[in-house]
């Protein structure tokens, strides 16, 4: 289990940034997602310990959140949203400082800052000052320095916010590598449901300091089982009518009708359909949720 939280409430002043959460991940790729104001800033930093909490408790990699947090911030890879790089550093030596800070050895750690900084495209510019890089530069230098010490758990804080598209798909495409074939970890918060869903393979949903959702995207993009779009020739609203009447509820979506088929019944009441009205079928196939309707449809159920 990369981490879990029980009951966990944190508050600053007035606000209360997060509500009873309770929560637990596996490993994989889990995607964090929220509006604004949601918690997700404050539970990232709940579970590297960099605030303390007003009541539950946690584990991280098996570590307790509230006794060991330096070990967490020790084991755990971090690519804050925030500006983190020191001026007039050059780029391996920023990477090398984050592994002694971890705990290597200084040999060690400027060995592994030179393999890592070469994995992530920026070979050549170890040696530059970074304040020359670029924004998509030094996103993938903060990328480096999170993975110097080969962290279990990655956590990546909005990492493409404010990148260009080739920067954008470059960093996606090294987060998902490191998932899907170093075996790496990731909590990946982000408010881009397309970079979400480019590198995760879970993911979870808080609004209001709550958990609203949590699960794996391709078992919630299938929950609305039972669902169907369909294209008829000809007129389509007796069609409707006509599966109104077998039970069916429809809607109008563009040319097509979303159709939900009530259970036990299957896609055969669309055939016997078109029969019974002598209308021909010219479109028809089950239809999956995107990860936008799973996010929405979270945000829009009732509160606990």
């Amino acid at each position: 289990m990369l981490f879990q939280l029980h009951h966990v409430t944190k508050t600053y002043g007035r606000i209360t940034a997060l509500r009873d959460l309770s929560v637990q991940a596996n490993e994989g790729a889990v995607g964090l997602l929220g509006p604004n104001g949601a918690g997700k800033t404050t539970m990232i930093r709940t579970l590297l310990g960099l605030i303390s909490i007003d009541s539950g408790a946690g584990e991280v990699l098996g570590k307790d959140i509230r006794r060991r947090r330096l070990d967490i911030r020790q084991a755990v890879g971090f690519v804050p949203e925030d500006e983190c790089l020191f001026p007039r550093v050059e780029g391996v030596e920023f990477v090398a400082y984050a592994g002694q800070l971890a705990g290597m050895p200084r040999k060690d750690a400027m060995q592994r800052a030179h393999e890592v900084l070469d994995y992530v495209g920026l070979g050549e510019a170890r040696y530059r000052r970074v304040e020359s890089y670029s924004s998509g530069m030094k996103q993938r230098l903060k990328l480096a320095s999170a993975i110097v010490h080969d962290p279990r758990l990655l956590i990546l804080d909005e990492p493409t916010n404010g990148m260009d598209p080739r920067g954008r798909d470059e960093l996606l495409e090294l987060a998902r590598d490191l998932s899907h074939n170093k075996g790496m970890s990731l909590l990946f918060s982000s408010h881009l449901l397309p970079d979400v869903e480019a590198v995760c393979d879970q993911v979870m949903v808080l609004d209001r300091g709550r958990l609203k959702e949590h699960g794996r995207i391709a078992d919630l993009k299938e929950r609305h089982q039972g669902y169907y779009e369909v294209r008829v020739k000809a007129d389509q609203e007796h069609f409707a009518r006509a599966l109104a009447s077998a039970g069916c509820a429809t809607e109008p979506k563009e040319d097509l009708l979303l159709v939900k088929v009530p259970p036990p019944r299957n896609e055969t009441i669309f055939w016997e359909t078109a029969a019974a009205t002598g209308l021909q079928i010219r479109h028809l196939r089950p239809r999956r949720s995107t990860l936008e309707e799973v996010f929405e449809k979270a945000l829009a159920g009732e509160e606990e």
